[in-house]
């Protein structure tokens, strides 16, 4: 109560992606990677004895007293690393003298980094799949619902609410498409030793360059990478990582844009997210039901769209070989924006799970606005029954004028199908105006194209890529 709580851990992230980014794994990553690194050693001729490889095994999780003792030593050492290398040689003292043998501290630091961002990865493509088969689910129900497209927020042709879910699900699937497409060429940056050029490990191993590939090729498959980088510096590179935030950016926008999208439409009562029977809307306002999940997506999509600037900046100014002004960024800005993709798909899996469609009031507001929208097809069955199409176009201009008045001034209802129906130079009766108003006439291919983009784009991919939904927080 008395500390700062980061609320993305607090209140937002799922459990998964929390434990994916704590210490725990991190600091276990590191002993993976010693141990990974001492059995390559030792396999390749390095004199590592075996009770050494026994005890590190041993080790691999980290203690509760383990912790306590790193931390008082990294507060002496004012090194994160070198206090882990002398705790972890305390519990392990056979393995002491050969732990980082060859190593720079960006060993274990920037190759667990890379695990991390790789298992990240794969925990949000897992959970956005989830979120793209409850769209696709909500799209194949309504593809037939005609509702009111809007342009500029505007009233404009007909769609069907199925469309329109097709419109989020497109741009998902792409940016699934770039952040699946980074994942897979990520490597691991390996044994580049203090400036990248393996100078330590070619010493290690008297001047055999094919043992020192080796040993990369052998960290790689340890952890399950095609390979590493080439060539690096003392740390990986470090645009991967702004890629990568540019994906996790472009996720959020498109989050963004659907929760902005069901807000809208919930103020126009076609729509709501889901709500339990016992949520609260406003302190104040009993009757207030808000979109609240949908909010909260768009606050944290707003974050995430703000990061890849930040990366940007991170690789723009790594001096020479390396500069350590990137390490507290990184600390903050990579697991924030995992952090926080996270929380965007665990509510946009809940609400595009439990949408509330409303379909009189869809038919509704269509209703009201469709005698404009029918206009073209007013006055080409006017012009069939002999009427001069240009004085009926002028006619239809100045009813419509009139028909707009009404409705804003006065608070009518739209009049222009009776203003039409009385005017003889349409020669069109009541019956044959409601006619003219099915609504499935004006949405044109919109329920074929909902079947086409699932059947050939979205099943495809969802076959090839099983969702696993995050649990959303209780708050």
């Amino acid at each position: 109560m008395h500390a700062f709580e980061h609320p993305l851990t607090s209140r937002y992230a799922s459990r998964a992606m929390r434990e994916l980014l704590s210490p725990a794994t991190r600091l276990g990553l590191w002993r993976r990677l010693w141990l990974e690194l001492m059995r390559a050693q030792r396999e390749l001729g390095v004199g590592i004895p075996a009770e050494a490889i026994a005890q590190l095994e041993a080790h691999l999780h980290i203690t509760p007293a383990e912790l306590a003792r790193l931390q008082e030593l990294e507060r002496e050492t004012r090194h994160d690393v070198m206090a882990h290398v002398r705790a972890l040689a305390e519990v392990a003292p056979a393995a002491g003298p050969w732990l980082h043998l060859g190593a720079t501290s960006c060993y274990v630091t920037d190759n667990a980094d890379l695990i991390v961002l790789r298992r990240g990865c794969d925990l949000l493509l897992a959970e956005a799949a989830a979120v793209v088969a409850a769209l696709a689910e909500f799209a194949r129900v309504w593809k037939d619902l005609p509702c009111l497209g809007h342009t500029h927020f505007q009233p404009a042709q007909p769609t069907t609410l199925g469309k329109r879910a097709c419109l989020w699900l497109a741009d998902l699937l792409e940016d699934l498409e770039h952040l699946e497409a980074q994942r897979h060429r990520l490597r691991l940056r390996g044994a580049k030793g203090t400036t990248g050029t393996q100078a330590s490990f070619l010493q290690l191993f008297g001047g055999d360059h094919d043992k020192v590939r080796e040993l990369e090729a052998r960290l790689a498959a340890a952890f399950g990478f095609p390979g590493t980088y080439p060539v690096t510096g003392q740390t990986s590179p470090r645009k991967p990582e702004y890629y990568l935030l540019t994906c996790l950016s472009g996720l959020a926008q498109s989050a963004y844009k659907f929760a902005s999208d069901v807000r809208l439409l919930s103020r126009l009562k076609e729509l709501d997210e889901p709500a339990s029977a016992t949520q609260v809307g406003s302190s104040a306002m009993p009757y207030k039901r808000n979109p609240m999940r949908c909010e909260r997506m768009a606050g944290l999509a707003r974050y995430v769209i703000s990061l890849p600037p930040n990366a940007a900046w991170t690789a723009a100014s790594q001096w020479l070989e390396r500069t350590l002004d990137d390490s507290a960024n990184r600390r903050l800005v990579l697991p924030e924006a995992f952090l926080a993709t996270d929380a965007i798909l665990a509510l946009w899996h809940a609400v595009a799970a439990g949408l509330e469609v409303y379909p009189a009031m869809v038919r509704r507001n269509l209703m009201e606005e469709l005698p404009f929208l029918a206009s073209e097809e007013i006055l080409l069955a006017a012009a069939a029954r002999g009427g001069d199409r240009q004085l009926l176009h002028e006619r239809l201009r100045v009813a419509s004028r009139e028909a707009a008045r009404r409705v804003k001034v006065e608070g009518e209802a739209n009049p222009l199908l009776d203003l039409v129906a009385r005017d003889p130079a349409f020669s069109l009766d009541t019956t044959a105006l409601a006619q003219l108003l099915d609504p499935s006439r004006y949405v044109g291919r919109a329920p074929q194209q909902v079947d086409e983009f699932l059947a050939d784009v979205v099943t495809p991919w969802l076959e090839a890529h099983p969702g696993q939904p995050a649990d959303e927080p209780l708050v």
